[in-house]
């Protein structure tokens, strides 16, 4: 993962970048609704974003004024290598920053153990959002 570089960005200078991650992800790689990937809260979110060290685009993640973690995509070709977790590392510090007392995040079902990793617990039941099962994980800051 050398020359990976992962900071946290601005949306309006960056829009581009992340929603082009987001909409290959999640609408063409996952088959999310358009209308359901953007909920119009990305103006309000605090936006982190991973590039290769070219300044290509790999990696995002956001989070929210409510204290959710979300929005977290890796292009394929870059997962298993340390990006997400940077990526989910640097919200988490940034909830912890601004004194959150917690943060928490639906993840997409397959994905628990990642998060399981990084010390976030299943708080309810799996549940469907945007067609793909979830559930509630919650970190105490």
């Amino acid at each position: 993962m050398s020359g990976v570089r992962i900071r946290e960005v601005d949306w309006a200078s960056h829009e581009q970048a992340l929603s082009s991650l987001r909409r290959t992800v999640f609408v063409e790689e996952q088959g999310v609704a358009e209308d359901e990937e953007w909920d119009g809260a990305d103006s309000d979110c605090r936006h982190f974003l991973a590039d290769d060290g070219a300044g290509r685009p790999i990696g995002t993640a956001r989070l929210m004024p409510s204290g959710q973690v979300g929005r977290m995509a890796v292009l394929v070709q870059w997962r298993g290598q340390g990006v997400g977790a940077r990526l989910l590392r640097l919200a988490v510090d940034a909830a912890r920053t601004a004194n959150y007392p917690s943060v928490f995040l639906h993840a997409q079902s397959h994905a628990v153990g990642f998060y399981e990793r990084a010390g976030f617990k299943v708080t309810g039941k799996p549940f469907m959002e945007a067609g793909i099962e979830h559930c509630e994980m919650t970190l105490a800051c």
